[in-house]
């Protein structure tokens, strides 16, 4: 291959990324993901390995680029790494596959595959920019029942491939056809089961209010302009119309400062005693459930925070405490510090997050309440985890407000979606400047506050239990078939091509 051919093929792997990244929120054009899978099949059809690295390489840059380009003011460095991973291992994915006619099944597997390891490792994984998200609003969605978010992914690179083969003009082959048939098949298949997977039922309704205090973008509850903060949502609540069961605050929204114990405490600052005294007479004043979101240093580890959501209960008592366990690297803990802070100790937190071990749960006189704090949505596992405790509702406080652009808020609205669809769960999410929702277990939004603004959403919703086939049987059916497509891809050797390096 001369090197304006391959220069040729590496634009068209940065256009099929570009393609599956405008797929993603805030965009939203679902069908570009198909379009995207398809090209890049026809381009890695009789590569070397060596290309098949590149093409992958160039397609995960700008993927993971633009799609995760919010974290650059969280954090430069942070964004710079997780880029870079992903993008070597899109690398990788597309090397396992082979240049022949085993590369269809090969590149459904691999890409399955990929999207996996990216939401579990490093650091705990970092599913962001997924190709499930870009599906949220698609009509593939309800697939999650089924086998969740990774059945998800294969499927929307199985009508990749199909197209792919429906374009193969002169170099279509019997192949060819029998992609087509055997894609349609399984998308028959999996819709069939979709439509008859189980959805859990009704135990009864309750009135929520999910509260928003409001402000500007970007603010964060910072000990200077916590009592900001804190205030916005005292007012934002004194909007809440009853009678109402169960009121949901942000993440971190109350964010006391260390009381100085010499009386020199300032009219600025929030402490943790007047914290609980406001939010003991809202609950009270409301007769309902209060779930506000707390953050600040752990009394008990000086170098240690602590990010968690307390159940309040309409006599003011705390009846139960659910700490975030799955925290977010660079933002609320650096992984390997030692080396990193000498780099970039002005653009890292100065304390991490003590994670959570508990589950996903608050249990209270309403019920058992499921809940995944902030970007816990992303990760599946943690979802599954409050179903299966019996969480009857999840709940989803979080803090858009520290993030630049609005990707990152409208990704997290899409993953809200699909765990709605995976537990067969109404989702109640709330952010301090937006966006929060309600959703229904249909994956359907029925309710979004505007970016910065003060609002309350009131809805009737629905306690429900049992599980849907998700929440029971996890990512190892997917995981198994993902290996099984490789490895049947490559029941042949590959040939190498003609006048090609390997």
């Amino acid at each position: 291959m001369d090197t304006f051919s391959l220069r040729r093929r590496l634009l068209f792997c940065l256009l099929s990324g570009v393609l599956v990244v405008a797929a993603l929120p805030p965009w939203g054009w679902w069908p570009a993901a198909f379009a995207g899978f398809a090209l890049f099949d026809q381009l890695l059809a009789n590569q070397p390995r060596r290309v098949r690295f590149w093409c992958g390489l160039a397609l995960g840059l700008v993927w993971t680029a633009i799609g995760t380009l919010w974290m650059v003011d969280l954090s430069p460095g942070g964004w710079l790494v997780v880029v870079g991973l992903h993008a070597t291992l899109f690398g990788v994915a597309a090397l396992v596959v082979p240049s022949g006619s085993g590369r269809r099944p090969a590149l459904v597997g691999a890409f399955t595959l990929a999207e996996f390891v990216r939401w579990s490792v490093p650091f705990g994984g970092v599913p962001l920019a997924t190709v499930a998200l870009g599906q949220a609003n698609g009509p593939l969605a309800p697939v999650v029942r089924v086998g969740g978010s990774l059945l998800l992914v294969a499927t929307v690179v199985v009508v990749g491939v199909a197209l792919s083969s429906l374009f193969d003009g002169k170099k279509a082959t019997r192949g060819s056809a029998l992609t087509v048939v055997v894609a349609f098949g399984a998308l028959l298949f999996v819709g069939s089961l979709a439509a008859l997977a189980p959805r859990g039922e009704v135990l009864r309704t309750i009135e929520v209010a999910v509260v928003q205090g409001g402000g500007p973008q970007r603010t964060r509850a910072t000990a200077t302009g916590a009592a900001v903060v804190f205030a916005n949502q005292l007012a934002a609540n004194q909007q809440v119309a009853t009678p109402v069961d169960l009121v949901l605050w942000p993440e971190n929204v109350v964010n006391p400062s260390p009381d100085p114990g010499d009386g020199s405490r300032l009219a600025s600052r929030l402490y943790q005693d007047e914290a609980h005294q406001a939010l003991t007479a809202e609950a009270q004043r409301l007769n309902a459930v209060l779930i506000p979101g707390w953050f600040h240093q752990d009394p008990g580890r000086p170098d240690a925070n602590l990010n968690y959501s307390t159940a309040v209960e309409s006599d003011g008592t705390i009846a139960d405490r659910y700490d975030k366990v799955r925290t977010v690297p660079f933002g609320e803990f650096v992984p390997l510090r030692s080396l990193i802070e000498p780099l970039a100790a002005n653009m890292l937190p100065t304390r991490d997050v003590h994670p959570g071990r508990d589950p996903a749960i608050l249990d209270t006189s309403l019920g058992r309440l499921g809940i995944s704090v902030s970007w816990e949505i992303f990760f599946a596992h943690r979802a599954r985890d409050a179903i299966g405790n019996g969480g009857q509702i999840l709940l989803n406080p979080t803090n858009g407000a520290s993030y630049w652009l609005t990707l990152v808020q409208t990704q997290q609205v899409a993953s809200s979606q699909l765990r709605a669809l995976e537990t067969g769960r109404w989702v109640l999410q709330a952010a301090p400047t937006g966006f929060s929702a309600i959703i229904n277990p249909q994956g359907q939004v029925q309710q979004r506050t505007a970016v910065s603004e003060q609002a309350v959403l009131h809805a009737t919703v629905q306690l429900r239990q049992g599980q849907t086939w998700a929440t029971q049987v996890g990512v190892w059916p997917l995981l198994i078939l993902s290996v099984f497509l490789i490895l049947w891809g490559h029941r042949k050797p590959e040939a190498t091509p003609t006048g090609a390096e390997q």
